[in-house]
């Protein structure tokens, strides 16, 4: 079946453009001109993935997105006002799993898009058809247990709810403790196809994961940042 992209923007030139753009490319879309509508859709009847304006009238993109989250763990990208670095940043702690700055070039957001849906297919464990989910191996790391196949992850026994940009960066820190990666080397794990990301999104989606895993567990400090070096994951 063909993949389905939501689009939520009160500008119906970017919804139309957008829209045929991806059309083309084989994706089945669906469009909404305000949060609201798009949220009420989202519960009904989910989509593969989905693009959010942040600025948007009434429910803007971080209030979508927010209340998306209690009940979805749908990967979303947002697209932003240029330069506005404080959007980024926030919407990706907020659980966004990318960003794009507007005005925008379509083939670049059909790439991230693709991107994302092959991240999310790999972390299902769906790449290869010939691969079984349950000979995939359960990484356990001290108190961490990561279920790639299952793409769970639990702290002390509690569940931490990841997206699968986060769950590959924190699985790329666990599987060797103590080693350092540097924002590159995480960014190839997290961003493994051909689309330029900022190295400064790495920092941001760090920051989301220890926010959740301390939300679980007040005391987390598994993840260490070496100023100006990377981070390392410290098994405890």
């Amino acid at each position: 079946m063909n993949q389905v992209i939501a689009l939520v923007d009160d500008d119906r030139n970017i919804l139309t453009s957008v829209s045929i753009a991806l059309q083309a490319e084989g994706f089945v879309t669906r469009v909404y001109s305000d949060g609201a509508t798009a949220l009420k859709a989202f519960a009904d009847n989910p989509p593969d993935l989905g693009v959010f304006d942040i600025k948007m009238p009434a429910m803007d993109g971080m209030e979508l997105l927010r209340r998306l989250r209690e009940f979805s763990p749908m990967p979303v990208i947002f697209l932003t006002s240029k330069d506005d670095e404080l959007d980024e940043a926030l919407g990706l702690a907020m659980g966004a799993d990318d960003y794009i700055a507007k005005p925008f070039s379509q083939r670049l957001l059909i790439a991230r898009i693709r991107a994302i849906l092959r991240r999310q297919e790999l972390a299902r464990g769906e790449a290869t058809a010939v691969q079984d989910e349950a000979d995939q191996p359960l990484l356990e790391r001290g108190r961490l247990m990561m279920d790639p196949a299952r793409h769970k992850v639990r702290w002390d026994g509690k569940e931490v709810s990841l997206t699968v940009t986060e769950f590959l960066i924190l699985e790329a820190l666990a599987q060797r403790p103590g080693v350092v990666k540097n924002r590159n080397q995480l960014l190839d794990v997290a961003y493994n196809d051909d689309v330029y990301v900022d190295d400064r999104t790495i920092d941001s989606h760090i920051k989301r994961i220890r926010r959740k895993f301390r939300a679980a567990d007040s005391t987390f400090d598994a993840i260490e940042t070496l100023y100006g070096v990377g981070y390392r994951f410290d098994e405890q």
